[in-house]
């Protein structure tokens, strides 16, 4: 059905201005607009859960609590051997030190999710299991074995060197691996590619690192403390230049190759799910572990030029190649917004202008600040939620023509749609301006009136 005033000629246009200006709103309009804000769902919800046995576990605070408590329970275990082995001051000294790469390695891993974030339960859970639960399992299992391998050998300085480049690169890396796996089995509807397991992965990393630098530095300034030195010359100042100036991301960097096994895993079509799901994420763990073990070997087995040379020549070189392709992975996320949402434009759920817009991180800003300012916090904030519904309906749409959508596509897909069309009278608008501010809708030239001007006539 066509509508008649959309084929009439257009009106005069004003010239083009550099940016849009910000509309005024009435205080009639603006109140139609609080009108359609109070009327907006809460976020979905996945309606679409299997059977489960025992009813117990179908409360959500009860799954929340015993995860809680199982994560507590390793803190308070770990707080304690640490302070056991470093003392309160060095505890204290390490954990300042600690602290500092956290921060930044957080914040790097989050902005590689700003496609599509996931959610932030999610990556507290992998920040503390790293944290808490892997580096646990991690002190008990490589003290155990490595003081097996000196009994059974009576050598205790091959077992720490065996117990370093052999057993703490296998447990610590299928300790941290753990996270993931249990992020991809039971949170597999945010579990959904490359990029996903990349930041799952980091985040389980940092948190591991983060304790193991306690455990380094407070180990450190306690040795400092009983021969007497200081200053640059210390032991505390070499480790911290060692393990936070210069290979911050070296358990970050490990545990990614396990995070791109699963995350490949979780973008295979469903026909080869099964052998995809088993055989790429013992690969992606196979590579960390080694990795893992060449880092360990290159201080313990060949000395500090040794090592030296394994970083410049080795981990720097993969640090940069993984980096360069986390970042091609976001940019691919991008183009699939571009090319998965216009089919919606066409069928009439969204305007022309904003598949564009959700295409680019700098529209989507622009637009959430434009309905912020112009609308309000609800606004934005209901801005915000559209921008992440579509794009999680662009990535579906690129699932199921990959064959990789799961039997609910149909009722998650309408799911989706319902979102996006109660807040479109509040995000439309401004995802418009928002193409039009950063040129990704052009602009038609202004009209002018030349019926007076005719250079044939006499």
């Amino acid at each position: 059905m066509s509508d008649s005033s959309a084929q009439q000629p257009p009106e005069h246009r004003p010239q083009r201005p550099a940016v849009p200006p910000h509309p005024v709103l009435p205080a009639r309009e603006q109140e139609h607009v609080d009108a359609l804000l109070t009327e907006v769902p809460a976020p979905a919800r996945r309606r679409y859960r299997p059977r489960v046995a025992s009813r117990i576990w179908r409360s959500r605070a009860f799954r929340a609590g015993a995860v809680v408590t199982l994560l507590a329970l390793c803190a308070l275990v770990i707080l304690v051997l640490v302070r056991e082995q470093t003392g309160t001051h060095g505890f204290l000294v390490g954990l300042g030190l600690a602290t500092l790469p956290v921060p930044l390695l957080l914040a790097a891993f989050r902005w590689l999710d700003r496609v599509e974030p996931g959610p932030w339960r999610n990556l507290l859970f992998a920040f503390a299991w790293g944290a808490f639960a892997a580096a646990l399992i991690a002190i008990i299992a490589n003290t155990f074995a490595t003081r097996w391998i000196a009994t059974a050998t009576a050598d205790p300085a091959s077992a720490d060197t065996l117990g370093a480049t052999v057993i703490a690169p296998v447990v610590e890396e299928s300790a941290k691996a753990a996270a993931i796996l249990l992020l991809f089995v039971f949170r597999r509807r945010d579990f959904t590619g490359i990029v996903d397991g990349v930041v799952v992965a980091g985040f389980t990393a940092t948190g591991f690192a983060f304790t193991e630098n306690i455990l380094y530095l407070g180990s450190a300034f306690g040795e400092d403390q009983a021969i007497g030195t200081s200053g640059f010359a210390s032991v505390t100042a070499a480790t911290f230049f060692v393990r936070i100036v210069m290979s911050p991301f070296a358990h970050p960097l490990f545990t990614v190759l396990t995070g791109l096994g699963f995350g490949v895993a979780a973008l295979g079509a469903r026909r080869h799910r099964r052998l995809r799901r088993i055989a790429l994420p013992l690969l992606g763990l196979a590579l960390a572990m080694g990795m893992h073990a060449l880092w360990n070997g290159s201080a313990s087995m060949l000395g500090p030029w040794g090592f030296y040379a394994v970083y410049g020549a080795f981990m720097v070189p993969v640090f940069g190649l993984l980096t360069w392709l986390t970042i091609w992975t976001r940019q691919r996320e991008l183009r699939t917004i571009s090319e998965e949402l216009p089919a919606y434009a066409a069928a009439g759920w969204m305007s022309a202008a904003e598949p564009r817009a959700l295409s680019s991180m700098r529209a989507r800003t622009v637009a959430r600040d434009f309905a912020r300012r112009a609308y309000g916090p609800a606004a934005g904030h209901a801005v915000s939620e559209y921008e992440a519904f579509a794009t999680t309906l662009a990535f579906l749409r690129h699932r199921a023509h990959r064959g990789a959508a799961g039997p609910d596509f149909v009722e998650r897909e309408q799911e989706l749609l319902h979102h996006l069309w109660q807040r479109r009278a509040v995000a439309g608008p401004s995802l418009a301006y928002a193409a039009q501010a950063t040129a990704r809708m052009p602009l038609l030239p202004p009209h002018r009136d030349y019926s007076g001007y005719n250079p044939y006539r006499y």
